[in-house]
């Protein structure tokens, strides 16, 4: 399970002395202790697909992050967001090609219907890749397309 594979990797950044990589981890596990209050499933905890989208939520705000320090042009800080973010992307499944993705919409549009509405053509090809591909990746190629 995700969640076991965490803590594993805690405990040996710990015992490494990676403060940066245990750093990352325990916020990842706070973020994930968020979520199953917030559903309600503290007790039985999440699935590793709901904790994979908490960890590409977390990888989006690193990504975010160091976009908006770069503009300000904070190097150091932008920097130490990108690092954080390619911690927490190797705990998240590898991003579709960009052939990969036009294969998802061209599923997607012929389970639709040619004038399918833009919204659905997203939903549906969100639904196809899973985590694999990010949203706004995914609604800029769907524009693209149609």
């Amino acid at each position: 399970m995700l969640k076991d594979q965490l803590q594993q990797d805690l405990k040996s950044a710990l015992l490494g002395g990676d403060k940066a990589k245990a750093e990352v981890i325990r916020g990842l596990k706070s973020a994930i202790l968020y979520e199953e209050v917030a559903k309600n499933a503290r007790e039985i905890g999440l699935d590793d697909a709901a904790i994979l989208v908490v960890l590409a939520r977390e990888a989006k705000k690193r990504a975010e992050s160091a976009q908006l320090y770069e503009q300000a042009g904070e190097h150091e800080r932008a920097a130490t967001e990108r690092s954080e973010k390619a911690i927490i992307d190797a705990y998240l499944p590898a991003q579709l090609s960009d052939e990969e993705l036009d294969q998802k919409i061209d599923e997607a549009m012929q389970e639709l219907g040619p004038n399918a509405p833009f919204g659905q053509v997203i939903g549906a090809v969100k639904r196809l890749a899973g985590s694999a591909a990010d949203g706004g990746r995914i609604a800029a190629a769907v524009k693209a397309r149609m």
